[in-house]
């Protein structure tokens, strides 16, 4: 059975910065391994080494200059472009380093409206990933859009 993981990043206690954390806490789908994983998203390397999944989806807060709630799907060589939450490593280094195991990586971002200490999130950023939650769950990754090629 393949088996593909998302890893939700970010801050749950700065408002939209927790984006990542909220949709991986909401995210079921058969064959797919969710992680609310924080700030250190590099803290799961080894389970994610270790089950070598065909799909590693990561999903966080990025400042893409597009509307609030807005995602997309962020290239490798876009990602020092666009503001991407709070978080240890750079995840360029984190894609990097587990490129070699996993046969697919996907770094989506979904544009916050504010991000402040005890603030929730916004209701127009999880509305966007309400909307990023069925799509992801209807399997169809490819209908999500690339950033810079719209």
């Amino acid at each position: 059975m393949t088996t593909n993981i998302l890893l939700g990043i970010g801050n749950p206690l700065n408002g939209d910065d927790g984006i990542g954390i909220y949709v991986a806490e909401r995210f079921r789908k058969d064959d797919w391994i969710p992680f609310a994983c924080g700030n250190a998203p590099e803290n799961f390397t080894g389970i994610i080494r270790k089950t070598r999944p065909s799909c590693l989806v990561l999903v966080d807060a990025a400042a893409m200059g597009i509307s609030p709630g807005e995602y997309r799907i962020i290239p490798r060589d876009k990602i020092e472009d666009v503001s991407i939450g709070t978080h240890q490593l750079p995840l360029s280094f984190l894609i990097d380093f587990l490129s070699d195991i996993v046969e697919r990586i996907i770094l989506i971002g979904i544009q916050p409206e504010r991000a402040g200490t005890g603030e929730e999130i916004s209701l127009q950023v999880r509305e966007g990933a309400d909307r990023l939650l069925y799509v992801l769950s209807s399997g169809e990754l490819d209908r999500i859009p690339v950033l810079g090629s719209e």
